[in-house]
């Protein structure tokens, strides 16, 4: 699905699905078209504060999006919701890819392309050649590392 940003394109797009086309729900997709990472509700609504847009509809509108499957969400293992465009293109958001979730500050990134490799071996479920496997590795960003040796 390749990303557009135009008002009409979206205009379009969210009529095709099912969705109204509001000033709220093409800043919403447009703030996640521009990130390079998934997004908190924090993130995407500190983006969007001056826009005028209150905290729930923000939420409202993630929600629709993720329900219409524009958006898809994912839950890190830390219990906060990140959102990001389902297959925009990009290489940071293609369907199925793994992300890095910074135990110290909370950041996430997505991993390239080729960084974790999964291999079906003797015993391994079968679950694993589906599209529903979600990878996510853990551990010390590269700004906190430096951090985390000198405490």
């Amino acid at each position: 699905m390749a990303t557009t940003t135009d008002a009409q394109s979206l205009k379009s797009l969210f009529h095709s699905l099912g969705l109204r086309s509001t000033g709220a729900r093409i800043a919403v997709y447009r703030a996640l078209s521009d990130a390079e990472r998934p997004l908190t509700h924090a993130e995407v609504s500190a983006q969007l504060e001056d826009a005028g847009f209150d905290h729930a509809t923000i939420f409202r509108n993630l929600n629709d999006l993720a329900q219409a499957g524009l958006v898809v969400r994912t839950d890190l293992g830390d219990h906060v919701w990140r959102f990001e465009l389902r297959g925009d293109g990009k290489q940071s958001h293609r369907e199925q890819h793994p992300h890095f979730l910074c135990t110290d500050c909370g950041h996430v990134s997505c991993l390239p392309e080729g960084a974790i490799a999964l291999k079906r071996v003797k015993g391994t479920p079968k679950a694993l050649a589906s599209d529903s496997v979600v990878v996510q590795v853990q551990g010390l960003c590269d700004t906190c590392r430096p951090q985390a040796g000198a405490r």
